[in-house]
């Protein structure tokens, strides 16, 4: 199946999602991103060399590995996880941001913005701009600046100037604005380096490129290591980047695809980040896109809330809901309260602490896992590590401990200015 196929003289539409919804302004650059991405894509030099980029410099391939203690466990499929968290930078993010530094080379630009939820993506850019030489300005918002303050230092010590964003909710999709109003402002000399398969024609597609290498190497590593493919393949989707990059990997074959969005608060409750799983979004227009949305009657956004900073976003992209219109796609949601759960059991059970937003896929798979047959697969995309959660994670665990030395450290900083 070629997603990306426009024959159809509709490029960059999904059936009837995506497309580019932009100020006049922005249809040079975007056109010129498009050529240079066109010419990119076709040139099998710039795929070995970003190949040999995230081998050399990231780390790929990624393992896979058999979770041997929760499959006895839990008594049903064999669970597998394509093990991203274990990149350079600790997520998939790098994926993208690497092959778009390359891309930034051919376009002649010396200047790279970006948005950032939970973090990762913020820390990947920088990386990669320190890597190429390139100024660096991440936008985030407040809330998430306060939930990720370690990858916020890194952001700033490996020289990117972050924004902390203070419209709106204050979250990803506040961020994701300000990040086109800049780009707007400066689009001569700045790429806009989109962190997911979001956003207005050739991202979603340009996003999902560079992440294919996920399923790639996922599909050759579940053939070598069971001489056969999983039965079903689990991601978590906020965006939907790291989703994309496995799934791809599968497309053409007999494999059931499952994102799983955040939960929140759980349905109902309206305080959650899922379009497809819940039925409180609708199509809409916005940040350069049409997909659906979580928003009102009247096309005003929706609050959304996660305890995950990556899946706390408005949106998802516009590829899948044109798979899940198909059903080539099942979509699930788990809570807040689930994914703390079943955090705590990975790591107890596995010694994996997976990011809060790769729990959530954890969350969904382990439920469904022991409804299914001992010689059954699953393979679970882990798309980050749980390191950056640390606040947010000894908060939902009440650790004493960690509160201690918390308070601590904040003594000791108060007495040293004082």
């Amino acid at each position: 199946m070629d997603i990306f196929d426009f024959s159809d003289g509709r490029e960059g539409y999904y059936g009837e999602y995506g497309g580019v919804f932009l100020p006049e302004i922005l249809h040079a650059t975007i056109e010129e991103l498009l050529l240079c991405f066109r010419e990119c894509k076709a040139d099998p030099k710039f795929w070995q060399d970003y190949v040999r980029l995230l081998q050399n410099y990231s780390g790929r391939p990624t393992p896979v590995t058999h979770l041997e203690n929760l499959s006895r466990q839990l008594g049903g499929a064999q669970i597998y996880v394509k093990r991203d968290d274990l990149n350079h930078t600790g997520s998939h993010k790098i994926n993208n941001v690497m092959g778009q530094g390359l891309l930034c080379q051919r376009l002649g630009k010396r200047k790279v913005i970006a948005e950032t939820g939970a973090g990762q993506h913020g820390f990947a850019t920088a990386t990669m701009a320190a890597r190429f030489g390139y100024d660096c300005k991440i936008y985030m918002g407040a809330v998430d600046v306060a939930r990720q303050r370690p990858n916020v230092f890194w952001m700033e010590n490996l020289g990117a100037e972050v924004i902390a964003v203070q419209d709106g909710q204050k979250t990803l999709k506040d961020a994701i604005n300000e990040c086109m109003r800049d780009w707007v402002t400066n689009m001569e000399d700045t790429h806009y380096i989109l962190g997911t398969a979001c956003g207005p024609h050739p991202f979603p597609e340009m996003v999902s490129w560079f992440q294919s290498i996920i399923g790639l190497e996922a599909r050759e590593q579940m053939l070598t290591q069971t001489g056969r493919l999983p039965d079903r393949v689990y991601a978590c989707v906020g965006g939907g980047s790291n989703a994309m990059g496995i799934f791809q990997g599968f497309f053409d074959d007999d494999v059931e695809l499952i994102g799983v969005e955040a939960g929140g608060l759980g349905v109902g409750t309206y305080m959650h980040g899922a379009r497809l799983a819940y039925d409180d979004a609708s199509v809409g227009v916005a940040q350069g896109y049409k997909t659906y949305f979580l928003q009102n009657d009247d096309g005003n956004m929706n609050e959304t809330h996660s305890v995950a900073a990556g899946l706390d976003y408005i949106g998802i992209n516009p590829i899948f809901s044109h798979l899940w219109e198909q059903g080539k796609v099942r979509f699930e949601a788990a809570t807040d309260e689930e994914v703390k759960e079943t955090l705590k059991l990975t790591m107890r059970t596995e010694g994996l602490i997976p990011a809060l937003e790769s729990t959530h896929a954890f969350v969904t798979a382990l439920k469904e896992a022991p409804t299914m047959a001992k010689d059954e697969i699953i393979l679970i995309n882990q798309s980050g590590r749980g390191d950056k959660d640390i606040f947010t994670i000894a908060d939902a665990l009440d650790d004493a401990k960690w509160k201690s030395f918390v308070e601590g450290k904040s003594d000791q900083y108060r007495a040293e200015r004082s």
